[in-house]
């Protein structure tokens, strides 16, 4: 396993920016190890991918990889993503970004992002607030969060952003959370492969934004926290219909894995049609 992780960490870091910028037990560099593991498991060129990424603590992830990035203006990143892949599509597009960046200023390019059925990988780092600028509720606090902006209990009923995606036509939807590494690694892996847009969401600790003010103050808190909240859709779907109604957990797992028409092929196509004589 140390052999392992030292090949990743030499194949695909860049060096020279260690010690990273993120908090003691933050689940961001989680999420990082786990998609370079399914990147390398899909024996993807580095060099032929692009990461994209808006604002926020996880949008800082490009600049770790040593690849091609692009750090883009608050919740732009599925625009200039959608540019890139249609500017040349052969090359893969993963989009590292958060709750806040995605669904608050970037919802309306999320949604359509996922209608058009975009050919990238999206992984989202879901930890319930704006991380980055001073822990406000975000688009996904839950009710009764406490946040910065929510002191006494947030009143707004979150986004589940997976459901959004499913919604509004993603072709492969998964749900993760950090407890489960090896889970994150294969959805990863299986939306680096699906051709049209994949959407990973992935639950991550933030202790220190987040979690101190919701009895969450230690990354093992957390993890526990995930294990005792989430419930797998296999078993899920296995429950009656009464018992799914009074189901109060997060449901993870694969949630949309359908075959539909990308929309880059559909493009150039299109365009093809036209020079027919």
């Amino acid at each position: 396993m140390f052999r392992k992780a030292k090949h990743i960490r030499t194949k695909y870091l860049e060096q020279n920016m260690w010690p990273s910028i993120f908090c003691q037990a933050c689940g961001i560099g989680t999420v990082l190890n786990c998609s370079l593991r399914a990147i390398d498991k899909v024996g993807m060129d580095i060099d032929r991918t692009v990461f994209v990424s808006g604002i926020g603590c996880s949008s800082r992830l490009p600049g770790y990889i040593d690849a091609d990035g692009l750090h883009t203006t608050h919740g732009r990143a599925l625009s200039f993503a959608t540019g890139v892949k249609l500017a040349n599509p052969e090359l893969d597009v993963v989009v590292f970004t958060g709750d806040g960046d995605l669904a608050g200023i970037g919802g309306n390019h999320f949604i359509h992002a996922a209608r058009r059925n975009v050919d990238m990988t999206v992984i989202c780092i879901n930890n319930y607030n704006y991380g980055m600028t001073g822990a406000q509720a975000s688009p996904t606090t839950p009710v009764n969060g406490i946040t910065m902006t929510s002191p006494y209990g947030n009143i707004e009923s979150p986004f589940d952003l997976s459901a959004l995606a499913i919604g509004a036509g993603a072709s492969y939807v998964a749900k993760w959370a950090t407890a489960f590494p090896h889970e994150t690694i294969m959805a990863v892996k299986k939306g680096l492969e699906k051709k049209g847009f994949s959407f990973i969401e992935v639950l991550a600790p933030c202790p220190i934004g987040f979690g101190r003010k919701n009895q969450l103050k230690q990354g093992k808190d957390y993890l526990w926290w995930y294990k005792k909240n989430t419930l797998g859709k296999t078993k899920y779907d296995r429950l009656s219909e009464e018992e799914k109604a009074a189901c109060d957990k997060i449901i993870v797992g694969e949630l949309q894995n359908i075959e539909k028409p990308e929309f880059c092929a559909s493009w150039f196509d299109l365009v093809d049609r036209q020079y027919v004589k």
